[in-house]
């Protein structure tokens, strides 16, 4: 039995366990039918031309894990942003863990995705925003049709959240492979403000498949930081799907660092609906082995007078492949819009290989819109600097690889986060540099 055929069998299952009156009830069976009708998306289509997950869907997943594995703070600890106070969603195997978690209803909502579905007190959010942007392809109606746990945040208008909060799904191997599914909801009403720090981690080298689904509403003049960190095992894949609405004169920005797995896509997209929006999409790539990262973003320009902004950077070793997809699209209405788009790689090895598509469609004439990408090796120039000065030529590959990426890192706005990706990102090249960019 092949994946897709155990997960129609698995959907029958779990259609009999949940409530026929739940409000996503028809939206799930309607996803599956989707997902049964189009299957896994393979080379065939031009958005997965260079991602293929034959070797990702060959093992035998587990779609509901059979037990429970119990963990403690000092297991996860080091995964977690511990040195400021945050709000934590802690999933483990796919299921909440309370006595880890530190979630709230004091003047927002920090809660779970299952609560958000069964109870009738968030009936009208669930009703007003699930499903709304996420889009109708195979691999998202799949998350959807099986849509059951993960976060559901919602803070009302003029709310600052004091401090950031922390969604990690954590796999303990119980399984031989475990396929998870998390469905989370993020609607910031109008003048709130949050941070968002999301990670999934495998703590054995058991296969993982996880497919995750991530809607964000920006209501208007909200602000919403959402940052991704991936650095998982080496026998974890993730397909990460990310819908964001934005309203008017909202900023929403989402970085994206990029350090571990077997295969890694982001599938991130924005839809402005208002005037004087401002959309951020930064990311950091850093692999090696035969690691594979792929990057589909799109940035949908509605309405006029609005800005977005896109760089990503790229460092690739041994045979690792990179895949950036970019595509800004610029409404004829959308009059006045300014659109940055970049995405700049190193190739470390003559095997590593990156395939960048940076795309524009613009029917609007009176725009600012730029693209470009560069593939290069380092500067040989600035490294017979470096050497001359005494650094050792380990070193000052790390630094001018630390100095190609510290724009991107300028913009993250928790100190301790980003203090956390400078250890990351010298851990990936090897060294101990005593500063912090």
């Amino acid at each position: 039995m092949d994946l897709k055929e155990k997960l129609v069998s698995s959907y029958l299952a779990f259609e009999n366990q949940v409530d026929i009156d739940s409000p996503v009830h028809d939206i799930r069976n309607k996803a599956f039918k989707a997902f049964e009708a189009q299957g896994f998306p393979s080379k065939k289509e031009e958005a997965w031309k260079y991602t293929s997950l034959n070797n990702v869907l060959k093992h035998d997943y587990s779609v509901f894990p059979k037990q429970e594995n119990a963990l403690e703070y000092s297991d996860i600890k080091k995964y977690l942003i511990h040195d400021i106070d945050t709000y934590k969603i802690i999933f483990i195997d796919g299921k909440y863990c309370s006595h880890l978690s530190q979630t709230t209803h004091d003047g927002i909502d920090v809660c779970l995705m299952s609560s958000a579905l069964n109870k009738p007190k968030y009936r009208l959010i669930i009703e007003t925003y699930f499903n709304k942007i996420a889009n109708k392809e195979s691999i998202t109606a799949l998350n959807t049709a099986f849509a059951q746990e993960g976060a559901y945040i919602h803070i009302p208008k003029n709310k600052l959240v004091e401090k950031p909060i922390q969604i990690i799904h954590f796999s303990t191997g119980s399984e031989v492979a475990l396929l998870q599914q998390p469905r989370n909801l993020i609607v910031v009403d109008e003048n709130s403000h949050v941070q968002i720090i999301e990670r999934h981690q495998s703590l054995t080298n058991n296969p993982v498949l996880t497919n995750s689904v991530t809607e964000i509403f920006g209501n208007k003049r909200a602000i919403v930081d959402y940052y991704k960190v991936q650095n998982d095992n080496k026998n974890a894949s993730l397909i990460d799907n990310t819908f964001i609405n934005q309203k008017q004169e909202s900023h929403v920005s989402v970085h994206t660092f990029s350090f571990g797995g077997k295969l890694t896509r982001n599938n991130l997209n924005f839809y402005q609906k208002g005037e004087r929006i401002d959309s951020t999409l930064n990311g950091i790539t850093i692999i090696g082995d035969k690691q594979h990262v792929d990057h589909s973003t799109l940035v949908h320009h509605i309405e006029p007078n609005c800005e977005s902004h896109q760089d990503y950077k790229g460092i690739f070793g041994d045979y690792a492949t990179g895949v950036f997809n970019g595509k800004v699209v610029v409404n004829k209405e959308a009059q006045k819009t300014n659109a940055f788009q970049s995405n700049n790689n190193i190739l470390l090895d003559d095997k590593a290989t990156i395939n960048t598509k940076p795309q524009l469609e613009i029917f609007a004439d009176d725009v600012k819109c730029s693209h470009g990408c560069t593939i290069g090796q380092l500067d040989e120039n600035a490294m017979f600097y470096l050497r001359s000065r005494g650094i050792p030529q380990k070193e000052a590959k790390a630094l001018l690889m630390y100095a190609f990426a510290n724009n991107v890192l300028e913009t993250v706005k928790i100190p301790e986060l980003k203090k956390r990706i400078n250890k990351l990102i010298a851990t990936k090249l090897g060294v101990n540099i005593g500063f912090d960019l």
